[in-house]
């Protein structure tokens, strides 16, 4: 399952939207301001943004251009009564990739996002590797050389980041906000038994990768030893 980040402060809007969004297999997190939409992205590994531009803090383009400015390459649909010619070629110039003026149909809205997530640029990212590990989220497969196995939404983002962050350590709360979002109240334990069951999934495929606790700091993607078994 895609995962994308709405940045909208229109809250019946933003409702319609992400309801229509998760009928068609994309979740969504919702923002209404500027500073904790950026702070959302440098922990989570959208797929997309969605951004309007009358939000609280400011012109949703400040946003945009700090992406920008930062070499993110997130795809971007501007959604915004800004309409004129000069509105859209000045999102456009800042970064976005597609410009849909409010009001619009829904249907056009999830088609335009759709597109988005089919451009080859972002089929790179959405499929990222390392070592010998690949990651499909259209799919939510995890594969391994001839192996593959299913994720569930929660394991499918957090192998995202662990990917995506290589051998960096990752602390406990950005795992949180990537396997349910920083809006979703989690489990006490909820986290652990998703890296139980990815450590397994990681082993049923033969991936020569491992999920490790580094004391008091957090998680990381390491290669592990393989036992290999005997011959006979």
């Amino acid at each position: 399952m895609y995962r994308i980040i709405l940045v909208e402060d229109h809250e019946r809007l933003a409702t319609l939207v992400c309801k229509k969004l998760n009928i068609a297999g994309i979740a969504v997190d919702v923002f209404e301001r500027i500073d904790t939409a950026w702070a959302a992205i440098q922990k989570i590994p959208y797929q997309a943004l969605i951004l309007d531009r009358g939000l609280p803090d400011g012109d949703g383009l400040i946003l945009l251009k700090r992406l920008r400015q930062a070499n993110h390459n997130i795809p971007c649909l501007i959604l915004t009564a800004r309409d004129i010619l000069h509105d859209r070629v000045e999102g456009l110039e800042a970064g976005a990739d597609d410009y849909l003026p409010k009001p619009f149909e829904m249907e056009e809205m999830v088609a335009r996002v759709r597109a988005l997530l089919r451009r080859p640029a972002v089929s790179i990212i959405l499929e990222p590797q390392y070592h010998d590990i690949c990651i499909k989220p259209e799919i939510s497969v995890m594969c391994c050389h001839d192996k593959q196995v299913k994720l569930a939404p929660a394991e499918l983002q957090i192998m995202l980041l662990f990917v995506q962050k290589k051998a960096d350590v990752i602390r406990h709360h950005a795992l949180e906000a990537a396997g349910w979002g920083l809006s979703e109240a989690v489990t006490p334990n909820a986290l652990d038994v998703v890296l139980h069951r990815l450590r397994k999934k990681l082993g049923v495929i033969d991936s020569s990768l491992g999920i490790v606790n580094m004391r008091n700091l957090g998680y990381a993607l390491r290669e592990i030893a393989v036992v290999k078994k005997p011959e006979f």
